[in-house]
């Protein structure tokens, strides 16, 4: 199969159109049209149908559409190793969204310190994906919400950091009973599909509270800023970057012991990169640990 094939298709998903796609691959359409053709003749099956004036992936095309990328990156590491022996290749690694902008730069600066030459590619996604894809093999690593299941024996889960639930209030309320906030004022609920939104839950009904409940949302920061907005409380992972985000916030332990949120890192044991993925293991514990600074 000529892995320009693949290249082209990817490039039309991406890109929506076979024009465009064809401009960025610095190609005419018809040539464009004729390489997608020639591997839908190889697979024996449509890959691509018009939605309107954009082009979309037929099922059987959303079927392939991962594993293409994943080849083409390999493709990528293939011919960097072959052209540079310093060269590391690509490391595939998953990040859940909320730890975008806390976890992964720390953990990103301390991994290029240690190997400059790296190259790493981010797929964002919710926890429970990416472990299947760094089980299928699709990721190298992922930095993820503790998973409520058992990880594949093909790879290993490691704890970084463990955030208990706390009420988080407006400044104006610092000190005050966080169950009395609970019961007596709105509640900003976070979205119970996710497990920081389920412990929450769990929690609330162990405890016989019944809030008053405003909305239900994913996302820490947007709670956090309708919390600073004065529209209610929340019951939420104690996440760093809360404290960080110049918002008027109070953090009001729950008494005894909190549930808490693990976050860790679940990689793969037989992928190619499984090497570097111990590095970015061990580097997130330094952090972690508190041996380095967190930016």
């Amino acid at each position: 199969m000529n892995i320009e094939y693949l290249q082209s298709f990817v490039a039309v998903v991406d890109a929506g159109s076979l024009a465009e796609a064809a401009r960025r691959l610095d190609l005419t359409p018809a040539a464009m049209a004729a390489r997608i053709h020639a591997l839908e003749e190889q697979l024996g099956t449509s890959l691509l149908q018009r939605a309107g004036r954009a082009v979309r992936p037929t099922e059987a095309g959303l079927k392939i559409l991962e594993r293409a990328r994943s080849l083409l990156r390999d493709v990528r590491d293939l011919q960097a190793i072959a052209q540079d022996s310093s060269n590391l290749g690509e490391l595939r690694l998953g990040v859940f969204v909320s730890a975008l902008t806390s976890v992964l730069p720390p953990v990103l600066k301390r991994l290029y310190d240690a190997y400059p030459a790296l190259s790493v590619f981010v797929a964002p996604g919710a926890s429970v994906e990416l472990c299947r894809r760094v089980g299928a093999g699709e990721l190298d690593a992922a930095i993820v919400v503790e998973p409520q299941f058992a990880v594949p024996k093909t790879c290993e889960w490691q704890v970084l950091t463990e955030e208990p639930l706390v009420v988080v209030a407006h400044a104006s309320m610092a000190g005050r009973d966080p169950h009395e906030l609970l019961r007596e004022l709105p509640f900003i609920r976070y979205d119970r599909t996710v497990l920081g939104g389920q412990l929450a839950d769990r929690y609330l009904r162990d405890h016989d509270i019944h809030p008053r409940q405003r909305l239900e949302i994913d996302g820490l920061l947007a709670i956090a800023a309708l919390v600073d907005q004065g529209l209610g409380v929340a019951l939420l992972p104690d996440w760093p970057a809360l404290w960080a985000s110049g918002m008027a916030l109070a953090r009001i332990p729950l008494p005894g012991r909190a549930p808490v949120r693990r976050i860790g890192l679940i990689r793969g044991l037989q992928s190619p990169h499984a090497a570097l993925s111990a590095a970015l293991l061990e580097e997130a514990r330094s952090i972690f640990a508190g041996d380095a600074p967190p930016a």
